[in-house]
């Protein structure tokens, strides 16, 4: 059970894709992943859920120069509560920049481990551009060779009115309010890379995927 699914869609002069599992109608995105697949994460399936490789979102967007890409995961969550860092799950970012898209042409995989004094910290390989490892501590703005990364925690960016969407969908009628947030005030852990847009063009729509993986337990 993989968390990976992709949707191309033209992003200004650069086509980009985003991994996720609800589809907005009208719109060329899939957004929110949260407890997918439940009888992994969803602790109304599994009494110990397995947060940290649940994937919530894959966000991507660009600017004149760069291509920004956030992978959010264990979340929604408390703002009491810590991040979640879990050394034996690995987390993917396939990027296709070449055809076919269905191809990985860019394969980018984090690990989080622990450093000196216990502290955690984060490794990135596979950033194109970039010689070797991205490693340093995480809740840190990261750099080398251009490419910018940054791990840690933070307010968790999607918004959902899922009081709406619950009574939507019990009653046939819309009951969607936009100034109600499920989300609002919630904590994800997040991985944030930026490359450079010029290491990602090749003139074809990007397709921008994530998933995770748990040593000795498949993929999530």
């Amino acid at each position: 059970m993989i968390k990976r699914r992709t949707l191309p869609y033209v992003f200004g002069g650069l086509g980009m894709a985003i991994a996720a599992s609800l589809a907005v109608p009208g719109f060329g995105l899939l957004a929110a992943d949260h407890l997918d697949p439940p009888g992994r994460t969803d602790p109304s399936v599994d009494t110990t859920p397995d947060r940290a490789a649940d994937i919530a979102d894959v966000f991507t967007w660009h600017t004149d120069t760069s291509v920004v890409i956030a992978m959010t995961f264990s979340g929604p969550q408390s703002p009491t509560l810590p991040a979640n860092y879990d050394r034996d799950v690995v987390y993917a970012i396939d990027i296709s920049n070449e055809l076919p898209a269905t191809s990985t042409d860019i394969p980018i995989r984090i690990r989080f481990g622990s450093g000196g004094e216990n502290k955690w910290g984060v490794k990135v390989n596979g950033l194109p551009g970039v010689t070797g490892s991205l490693i340093g501590p995480v809740e840190t703005n990261l750099t080398k060779n251009g490419v910018k990364v940054y791990a840690g925690l933070r307010d968790d960016p999607f918004f959902f009115d899922l009081q709406g969407f619950k009574e939507t969908r019990s009653t046939g009628t819309l009951k969607f309010d936009n100034t109600r947030n499920f989300f609002n005030g919630l904590n994800d852990t997040v991985i944030v890379i930026e490359i450079p847009k010029d290491r990602l063009d090749k003139g074809v729509p990007l397709n921008i995927s994530g998933s995770t993986y748990r040593f000795n337990g498949g993929a999530a």
